[in-house]
């Protein structure tokens, strides 16, 4: 493998991986803020601070930073989740130069006019709006907001529109100075790239910034679980159900993630079979392992009506229920064979490599060998998924939300108790 890493003396950290054959790159930084690191008054500040960005520097204005990557046929892009904040670009790896000079020009001199602020403030109202008119998007912060009640973990990204408001330039400074100091910054790419290049492209850029006091840790989550219903004339009851699962660096995470893709990862999987395919009592059924630093979620959705939500619930319960006595080996192989190829295919695209350096060196201080993971996917047995399953069903907190005419759905109480019979 040919990931390199170099720590600037400010705590500003780099990795780069070669990947030799290519003639594009990806870089970008990583910020280790993202909408759990808000306070309550706080809250979309994280992602507001993302869109203003790209809305002028002390160098650039908007148009000049979207003409100087896309004169080279580049692109350029953010996105803010609960625990991180990326700014990053794809482009040839003769640009690579100016993709990071434009990247560290967003970050360090941004001039948060008054102007774009309120033209900005805007936009994201507007991405607000479409969000709570997407049923299948806003169900989802829905339900983080029942797993995590009262806590950063459980607001939504966007941030209420009461909020977004109110933003100021003041705010949005007061969290860069908070949240963006050197020690949270890591420098990633990945494809036609120079390690020592950008190292010393780095020590130049952000090699003078200097050491800041981090902001106060926010307390551990607590999935406390709860439910959420909102009556809506939709054509669809929208249902997300969530259990609490295990942290990133829990060694039980691949077997949570093996039982989800098992459950419904794809159109083999358990729910897809009986749900959809014998009963046909849905279009879309999933299941998905997530995972923050402190917690986790096992995760399922599907889409139905009215008139069939109540069998759909129920059958989905039996199904997670049943995956702890009954769940072969030959689903479990399924599984991981699924797992490890969507890990290893995804890893041929630069954009991927570059943020999983990223991921892994904010999670772990260190880029495992992917072999290393493969070898942790490989190493969990039938025995533990199905462990896992009975842990799951039968002890851990759940949360559920429901959105359209949800009038015949069954309630919580109604789906714990059939979980764990």
């Amino acid at each position: 493998m040919s990931v390199r890493l170099h720590t600037l003396p400010n705590g500003f950290r780099i990795a780069t991986e070669r990947m030799p054959g290519l003639q594009s790159a990806s870089i970008g930084i990583w910020v280790l803020a993202g909408g759990r690191h808000e306070t309550e008054e706080q809250n979309g500040i994280a992602h507001f601070l993302e869109h203003m960005a790209f809305k002028g520097t002390a160098r650039r204005s908007a148009l000049q930073i979207a003409e100087a990557i896309e004169d080279v046929g580049g692109y350029i892009n953010a996105y803010t989740s609960r625990e991180m904040t990326a700014y990053y670009a794809r482009v040839l790896g003769q640009d690579v130069d100016l993709a990071l000079d434009v990247i560290s020009d967003i970050l360090l001199n941004p001039v948060f006019s008054e102007e774009e602020i309120e033209v900005e403030r805007g936009v994201i109202l507007q991405e607000i709006g479409q969000a709570l008119d997407t049923p299948d998007d806003i169900i989802f912060d829905w339900l983080q907001e029942e797993a995590y009640p009262g806590q950063p973990l459980g607001r939504t990204i966007l941030g209420p529109a009461e909020r977004v408001q109110r933003f100021s330039r003041a705010d949005l400074a007061a969290f860069t100075q908070a949240h963006y100091g050197p020690g949270q910054l890591i420098l990633s790419a990945a494809g036609d790239v120079d390690h020592d290049a950008i190292v010393a492209a780095a020590e130049r850029l952000f090699g003078g910034l200097a050491p800041r006091v981090t902001a106060p840790v926010q307390p551990p989550a607590r999935f406390l679980g709860g439910e959420r219903r909102v009556i809506k004339p939709l054509e669809q009851v929208h249902f997300a159900m969530a259990l609490e699962g295990p942290h990133y660096r829990d060694p039980s995470i691949y077997a949570a993630q093996l039982y989800a893709i098992a459950l419904g990862g794809g159109m083999s999987s358990r729910l897809f079979q009986k749900i959809r395919e014998d009963r046909g009592l849905c279009y879309t059924i999933f299941a998905q392992a997530g995972a923050y630093e402190d917690t986790g979620m096992t995760t399922i959705y599907a889409g139905t009506s009215a008139e069939e939500i109540g069998d759909l619930a129920r059958l989905t319960m039996d199904e997670m229920r049943r995956a702890a006595d009954d769940m072969s080996a030959a689903e479990v192989d399924r599984a991981r064979a699924q797992l490890k190829a969507g890990m290893l295919m995804g890893l041929e695209s630069p954009s991927n490599r570059c943020e999983r350096l990223a991921r892994m060196l904010a999670i772990w201080g260190r880029v495992p060998d992917v072999d290393e993971t493969v070898e942790k996917i490989d190493a969990v047995t039938p025995e533990q998924v199905r462990d896992f399953a009975g842990r799951a069903t039968a002890e851990a907190a759940s949360a559920v939300a429901l959105y359209g005419p949800a009038e015949k759905a069954p309630h919580l109480a109604e789906l714990k108790e059939r979980l764990a019979a």
